[in-house]
């Protein structure tokens, strides 16, 4: 007994990458839209996220004014979003430079299309570089705080609420220290580096500073605004966000709580306040960074390709047109995290 075989004849009627280009886009460039808007819902989970974090933790979540204030080589100087905000404009600078990259490729232009996709290479360098050097910044910290048994952060200001550093008053005591490592501590517990000054030194440095109080990391604004016990209130600054500012006696007391100090800020500890707010940040900014330099990498690729004309001799610079659609998404993604990061 046989048995037919009926093959449909689907010739024509399925895409295969071939004539047939729904919505007017090549197969190249629609799977490059669905990766985009793949990677579109990945950032706005992260960052939605993010936005409720901040919420839920909203009193004690860092102000980005006091935060990100570095600019290169302008040691000591408070700049606070200045690097950021030029940080910005190179990345959208870039974006220009490639739009006319791709307008280049469509006049058949090579030398324009390699200068341009030159510039833009060049631009996410700088961009990588400078977030490195803000990553570098954030990591190491600039003031210092210590940490109490229950978590909070204190820092430290004079009398007139200037951050003051605990190199500034911190003194050297003669006691040893030893890291805590996995061989040596119970349960197999380990530290992070040890930090420059120890608790005691810090206290004994703030008692010989009578001029010295502490900034719990409680933000005060007119919606937050309680009377405390201990508590300096400016009523002139209700309409700005600042931190709670402890009367001598209250410093004191709070400071006989403290158990570790903390420079900086990583994955467990943070000087600026909330932990929550280092972890999506360098989740977050590393999670686009990474976008950013896999960005340059194909732009190399594609910038030594229209040196050797390989797209000449094709007839067309359609690849220019589809990693620029990859980097005009990067920088996107860019406004809203600069936006949610460093403005809101």
């Amino acid at each position: 007994m046989g048995s037919t075989v009926t093959t449909a004849n689907t010739v024509g009627k399925s895409w295969d990458g071939g004539n047939n280009e729904p919505l007017g886009a090549s197969y190249g460039k629609l799977m490059m839209w669905f990766f985009i808007v793949s990677d579109a819902l990945t950032f706005s989970g992260f960052l939605a996220a993010y936005g409720f974090s901040r919420f839920k933790f909203i009193e004690t979540w860092p102000l980005a004014d006091e935060v990100f204030t570095h600019f290169p080589f302008m040691h000591g100087v408070s700049a606070p979003m200045y690097y950021v905000a030029l940080m910005t404009f190179i990345l959208i600078f870039s974006s220009v430079t490639m739009v006319l990259a791709v307008d280049a490729g469509h006049q058949m232009k090579q030398g324009k299309v390699a200068f341009y996709m030159f510039l833009t290479i060049i631009g996410g360098l700088i961009f990588v570089g400078s977030q490195a050097w803000e990553w570098k910044n954030f990591i190491h910290g600039e003031y210092g705080a210590v940490e109490t048994k229950g978590g909070s952060i204190l820092q430290f200001v004079d009398s007139k609420g200037k951050r003051v550093a605990l190199a500034d008053f911190a003194v050297v005591l003669p006691e040893e220290r030893e890291q805590l490592t996995r061989g040596k501590g119970k349960w197999f517990m380990e530290e992070g580096t040890l930090s420059t000054y120890s608790v005691n030194e810090v206290l004994e440095g703030f008692k010989a500073r009578p001029d010295l109080l502490v900034r719990t990391e409680v933000i005060n604004s007119a919606e937050t605004l309680k009377t405390a016990e201990g508590l300096n209130e400016d009523k002139s600054l209700n309409k700005e966000k600042h931190k709670f500012i402890l009367s001598r006696a209250e410093s004191e007391r709070r400071l006989a709580d403290a158990t570790l100090v903390v420079e900086g800020a990583n994955l467990q500890h943070n000087e600026y306040g909330s932990k929550l707010f280092a972890d999506f940040f360098f989740f977050i900014t590393g999670f686009h960074g990474f976008h950013v330099f896999s960005g340059v990498i194909i732009n190399i690729i594609i910038f030594i390709n229209v040196l050797l004309g390989t797209y000449e001799k094709r007839r067309t610079y359609e690849m220019v047109e589809k990693v620029g659609l990859y980097w005009h998404f990067v920088d996107l993604v860019w406004v809203f995290v600069f936006t949610f990061f460093y403005l809101v």
